[in-house]
């Protein structure tokens, strides 16, 4: 058999690859976070506000949102773990605003499924992104205590793995009978080569959730449109092109939630 003529460099990624660890050097995870960085700075309150950051001790859009004024209480999975600062990349993230007021940032000990700690109507607006829901496997548990310690008028803004990741991973792993049950699942739940099980959600689902921990849905959409080889490839041509692809992103027009690997919820507490 004749080898393949192709660098294992250049070849494909598989999904696992690919999403598994958030590789933040590479092309993709460059642009991946400089829109989500772009998306919540849209979705920050504009008043000074107390929020809770579910996200983990890394999530860059924690010192976005101190840098604009709010005071964050970041929610960390033990005393060991500490915010490292982000690494600033040139062309991969945008400029952070100098504000008249800087927030303080708090780190709480605690998990984020359950929030016991904290008491009901405590913050004016819950971050839990970085795929945080995904990883509560009682997600609706988890989302109910979102809601319980948002404030009346309070928001959320939520991130989880999509359907079309998990059917990706399930092919992945050769998990055909799954697989073919996976778009009509009520609950999926997807094993990970690391391990680690994932729950993914349709937009759907993710709406009913929400919904049903009695609060409003503002809007849902994928976190990217644009695939991972067509940023790599993009970018290639032009490595000033980062700036162009997330403005792109935002301006898309809403998608099928099926297009994205991951979805991103903005909701609110009724009044």
């Amino acid at each position: 058999m004749r080898p393949s003529s192709t660098p294992a460099s250049d070849r494909p990624r598989s999904p696992a690859a690919q999403f598994a660890t958030t590789d933040r050097l590479s092309d993709y995870w460059r642009f991946y976070w400089a829109v989500a960085e772009a998306q919540i700075s849209r979705w920050l309150p504009a008043a000074p506000s107390r929020l809770l950051d579910l996200s983990s001790p890394d999530f860059q859009g924690t010192p976005r949102a101190v840098a604009a004024g709010h005071d964050v209480v970041t929610l960390l999975p033990s005393v060991d773990a500490a915010m490292r600062r982000p690494l600033t990349l040139v062309n991969s993230r945008a400029m952070v605003p100098r504000p008249a007021r800087r927030g303080r940032l708090r780190h709480v000990v605690g998990d984020s499924a359950f929030l016991r700690s904290f008491a009901a109507d405590a913050f004016d607006g819950v971050i839990a992104d970085n795929r945080v829901l995904s990883r509560n496997l009682a997600t609706e548990a988890s989302m109910a205590e979102v809601a319980r310690v948002l404030r009346p008028g309070g928001r959320a803004l939520v991130c989880v793995d999509s359907v079309v990741l998990g059917m990706a991973l399930l092919a992945e792993q050769d998990y055909w009978p799954e697989l073919s049950h996976a778009p009509s699942a009520d609950v999926l739940l997807v094993p990970w080569p690391d391990g680690s099980i994932t729950r993914c959600f349709t937009g759907e689902q993710l709406t009913e959730m929400i919904t049903d921990a009695g609060m409003e849905l503002e809007w849902i959409r994928p976190r990217t449109v644009l695939s991972a080889s067509t940023v790599e490839m993009m970018l290639d041509r032009d490595p000033r092109s980062m700036s162009r692809l997330v403005e792109m992103e935002l301006h898309a027009a809403e998608s099928d939630d099926y297009v994205g690997v991951h979805l991103v919820a903005s909701a609110v507490k009724p009044a």
